[in-house]
């Protein structure tokens, strides 16, 4: 009987979780990660207890992390299966795609609306969970791509580098966000689908990268 009330329980606390996350993500993506409070996200989760969220997770922060783990995961199996596929690659391109496709892949298996892109992108924009998500995010499967693209990305100064670097973050995360915002809305959008959407960034983060370096005058 104990076991049967504890399996029952520990279900219960699992399906809350999960709800918690559920809402608060989307909460995050539409209002930004300082303007939710987690009082805001435990009535929007149906929890009688305002103090669910601190319950489950502890602090804010440790609720944004959880967040990113949670997506993470599935992320970084879906890099990992493609850098099987690619082996050693010689092609910038290739690399590429293994930092923007996963995310996108994720987005469309998720259906529609989906949330993490923007969430995302209100993440990154704060100065302090900026640096814990590219820290939570920065697994196994990303330092292989990052340098499987440094053995094949053409010559530049260290510091081009590092500013093109900043460059495709940016324009990953922005533009995956941008595209779930506009199917959100309803709006049209230039590519039919999050596969063709994906290639199209691939095609233009891979220009980022193997563009000509103009020399400081």
């Amino acid at each position: 009987m104990v076991t049967v009330v504890s399996r029952a329980r520990s279900h219960r606390a699992d399906a809350t979780k999960e709800t918690i996350l559920a809402v608060a993500e989307r909460l995050f993506a539409e209002h930004g990660v300082i303007a939710v409070s987690n009082r805001q996200i435990s009535e929007a989760a149906g929890q009688g207890n305002n103090a669910a969220v601190g319950y489950h997770f502890g602090t804010k922060t440790d609720l944004v992390l959880a967040i990113v783990r949670h997506r993470d995961e599935r992320i970084a199996a879906i890099r990992a299966r493609m850098l099987e596929e690619i082996g050693d690659s010689t092609e910038v391109r290739d690399w590429v795609a293994c930092l923007v496709r996963p995310a996108a892949e994720h987005l469309d298996e998720l259906g529609s609306p989906t949330w993490y892109g923007r969430f995302g992108a209100q993440v990154m924009s704060d100065p302090v969970l900026r640096e814990l998500m590219i820290d939570e995010t920065f697994g196994p499967s990303v330092q292989r791509t990052l340098d499987g693209l440094n053995r094949c990305m053409p010559a530049m100064p260290p510091l081009v580098r590092i500013e093109r670097g900043d460059l495709v973050r940016n324009v990953m995360v922005h533009m995956l966000a941008e595209r779930e915002r506009a199917l959100a809305d309803g709006a049209p959008t230039a590519r039919s689908d999050w596969h063709s959407y994906a290639t199209g960034l691939i095609d233009a983060i891979t220009g980022l990268w193997v563009a000509p370096v103009t020399p400081d005058r």
